[in-house]
């Protein structure tokens, strides 16, 4: 019997089928038909460079088995297969089985841990619906305001765009992404890919009981998507598919204690966290942590409406890193400022952590959480590990 690997897969729920991984994948290893998106395990060396340019995470699944899934079952799937439980026959030998467990439970685990760990929703976060509209079937949708959120003379152009859905049945949660899709083709004559953006407006809209949604977009100088969405004026029509994701959710607990970690436009998911607790659970004090990082306050989004946030209500931490004669800070100094407070929360299981903004940042966070544990005697990695696989903590960066 042929003994266990590691196959790495795709997942067909979440993945929005815009092939960044098989421009990214430098052995030709992924294909695609009209339905999915799939990795051959005879070319597939894991190298993992797919990994970077996937905007869902759906590329990071994988699955041990004896015998890999052919190409054929995989581009006929809905969903991912489950774990199946592996037997490795050692009939007529001298095998140490207890070597082969051993072998078959690391496999396992880091199949589990996929490459950086796989996320979990919260135990008590909404069920999101998720994928209910493709490039195939994608939703009209009109523009129903487009404000600058940074100050005219800021070194960033940051948008607050509304987006109202008529009659359209969209339903999304807090943390979860849309795609939109602009027109026109690319260099290869393609139709454009969708980019995915975060809500940044609770469930039940920017006003209670509306049927619309917010999106946070800084205008990237040679973004397509950008230009096109900061470009849009009330009453444009739009084209999103979505929603996706279905781990980066707000707990339902009133219990739940947040650490909120973001820079620029990672602040989007926040802010729909924020306005949905101020919804459901005004009265709730002293749960929510944010530290949020930019240049300047000029170019900080959302600044002036979060000065407006009661402090006992959401526990605010501005970096700024380029204010005139003054040091450069960043997010992770002010979690370090802030260890006394933050210390006693990393053991306890109510506190859920939350990462969102540039892939730069992750590093200092992830020292600064490092530091603060190591000086309570605390493992930072083992306690990751812990709340990881209990839901209580996830990382979107880009």
């Amino acid at each position: 019997m042929q003994e266990p690997l590691k196959q790495h897969l795709i997942d067909p729920e979440i993945c929005i089928r815009c092939h960044a991984c098989v421009e990214a994948c430098p052995v030709e290893a992924i294909s695609f038909n009209d339905d999915n998106v799939v990795v051959d395990a005879k070319i597939c060396n894991q190298g993992l460079s797919c990994m970077g340019p996937c905007p869902t995470g759906a590329i990071d699944s994988w699955r041990v088995v004896t015998q890999p899934y052919s190409l054929e079952e995989q581009l006929g799937w809905f969903e991912l297969p489950e774990q199946a439980e592996i037997a490795v026959s050692t009939e007529g030998s001298d095998a140490d089985t207890d070597g082969v467990d051993d072998v078959i439970a690391a496999l396992l685990n880091e199949a589990h841990q996929g490459a950086g760990g796989q996320a979990k929703a919260p135990a008590s976060a909404s069920k999101p619906e998720v994928n209910l509209y493709s490039t195939k079937n994608p939703i009209k949708a009109t523009i129903q305001g487009n404000f600058r959120l940074t100050a005219e003379d800021a070194d960033s152009d940051v948008r607050h765009i509304i987006v109202n859905l008529g009659t359209g049945k969209f339903p999304v949660l807090e943390g979860q992404t849309v795609g939109i899709i602009p027109p026109g083709h690319d260099a290869n004559g393609r139709p454009h890919q969708p980019r995915l953006y975060s809500v940044s407006s609770p469930r039940d809209g920017e006003r209670p009981s509306t049927n619309n949604l917010s999106l946070t977009v800084k205008r990237e100088e040679l973004g397509v998507c950008s230009n096109y969405i900061c470009d849009l004026a009330r009453g444009d029509e739009v084209t999103l598919t979505g929603p996706f994701g279905s781990t980066f959710l707000i707990p339902q607990d009133p219990q739940a204690k947040l650490i909120m970690v973001c820079t620029g436009t990672g602040s989007a998911p926040f802010r729909a966290f924020t306005m949905h607790r101020q919804r459901v659970m005004p009265d709730v004090n002293g749960t929510m942590k944010l530290f949020f990082g930019a240049r300047t306050p000029e170019s900080l989004p959302y600044f002036g409406p979060l000065g407006k946030v009661p402090q006992e209500f959401l526990e605010k931490h501005f970096a700024f890193s380029r204010i005139k004669d003054q040091p450069k800070t960043y997010v992770q100094n002010r979690l370090l400022q802030d260890a006394a407070a933050i210390a006693p929360m990393l053991s306890d299981p109510n506190t859920y952590i939350y990462v969102c903004g540039l892939k730069a940042m992750e590093t200092g966070v992830e020292s600064a959480f490092q530091d603060i544990a190591s000086e309570i005697g605390l493992n930072w990695l083992d306690i990751r590990d812990v709340m990881r696989d209990g839901g209580r903590y996830h990382v979107e960066t880009y």
